[in-house]
């Protein structure tokens, strides 16, 4: 079964420029489809903690929790807009500048900060932004990024990382791919490493469609300056 091939999970669309959280992730196919819950099966509304008692000694030293820790939602809401939503990523570490280090715990060993999720969506601005407000650079990141160097030495220093996942599921391969001509050379040396097969990723083609309507809007703003110019003349 190849682990490399995205299916079983799918993202939302943008609504309204604003990334969906009904979705999980595009992950690998890692589970007979007998075992997938259909589409219709009810989820519980907030997260949940998993039961758990000691069955070991306790640590003979205990924590002293002297300060509050920040709460869940306000993590789940920052990293939710971490995927798109550069304003409100400002936004939010203004009030909390401890957010940049936040990582949310979706369940089922998945894990992700906003530094994960403006990675495996190809944003470079917010990625760069929260490495700029002290946010730890991984992996993941690096292969986004087009860092070709920092990925070659991590892997040549430990080789089982060409199939570490990182949020939600998604590969090394997959970052290097969501971040289009500035990581294509990671994504080269990722293929020589260990080919897979590349299906189209959806945040690439998500991104640049809104460059490309970024760009029709600025021109049709800017159209109707020039005609006036024109007409002056």
């Amino acid at each position: 079964m190849n682990t490399d091939k995205y299916s079983r999970r799918s993202f939302a669309a943008l609504s309204a420029g604003a990334f969906i959280s009904s979705a999980a992730a595009l992950r690998a196919e890692d589970k007979p489809a007998a075992e997938v819950p259909p589409a219709s099966a009810s989820l519980p509304l907030g997260p949940r903690e998993a039961p758990f008692e000691r069955d070991y000694p306790a640590p003979k030293f205990q924590p002293k929790w002297k300060n509050a820790q920040i709460n869940r939602l306000l993590i789940q809401d920052f990293v939710m807009f971490a995927h798109t939503d550069l304003e409100m990523v400002k936004k939010l570490l203004t009030k909390e500048p401890a957010l940049v280090l936040a990582i949310m715990n979706w369940g089922a060993n998945d894990w992700e900060s906003g530094l994960g999720a403006a990675s495996h969506c190809g944003r470079h601005d917010i990625v760069e932004l929260l490495l700029e407000q002290g946010a730890r650079p991984d992996i993941f990141c690096s292969a986004m990024l087009g860092q070709v160097d920092v990925v070659r030495t991590l892997i040549t220093h430990q080789p089982k990382l060409i199939d570490v996942k990182g949020p939600h599921g998604f590969s090394l391969h997959f970052h290097a791919q969501v971040g289009g001509e500035k990581s294509a050379n990671v994504l080269d040396y990722l293929q020589t490493v260990k080919k897979v097969e590349l299906k189209p990723n959806p945040f690439l083609i998500m991104n640049e469609e809104a460059k490309k309507k970024a760009a029709e809007a600025a021109k049709a703003k800017d159209a109707p300056a020039s005609n006036d110019n024109k007409e002056s003349k």
